[in-house]
């Protein structure tokens, strides 16, 4: 079992096309059978993505990354990653129901006033109970 150092280097060598044939065909052997380092290599394919922002190096055609992410999106043990798409999920998706109606948040209004009031009543009753 490799280190997650390790696993890492592979991913980098693979993704930036360092590995020879047979390290090449290994590789992919992993992705499909090691969800870990198929995880490693989509997590450095999209940090990749980062230095294609900040200029074209001489002598790469002006689609790269795009080049990229084909080509590991074409795997067949990509497919369920969904590398296809290279934007950035969001953190946080739209509500698709209303949350529940519990909580200090769901208190408003003329509700959270009498809620609290009467538990005001009930503790300074049950303070007043426990001097006599």
């Amino acid at each position: 079992m490799a280190s997650e150092s390790d696993r890492i280097a592979r991913a980098g060598d693979y993704v930036l096309g360092l590995m020879n044939d047979a390290e090449r065909e290994r590789a992919e052997r992993d992705l499909e059978i090691d969800p870990a380092f198929r995880d490693a290599v989509v997590r450095l394919a999209e940090r990749m993505h980062v230095f294609d922002r900040a200029g074209k190096p001489a002598g790469l055609p002006d689609e790269h990354w795009k080049l990229v992410t084909q080509r590991l999106g074409e795997l067949p043990q990509m497919r369920s990653v969904g590398l296809e798409d290279a934007r950035p999920a969001p953190a946080i998706r739209s509500l698709s129901r209303r949350p529940h109606v519990v909580g200090l948040h769901a208190l408003g209004g003329r509700r959270g006033f009498a809620i609290a009031l009467g538990l005001i009543i009930a503790f300074a009753l049950g303070y007043l109970t426990a001097r006599l």
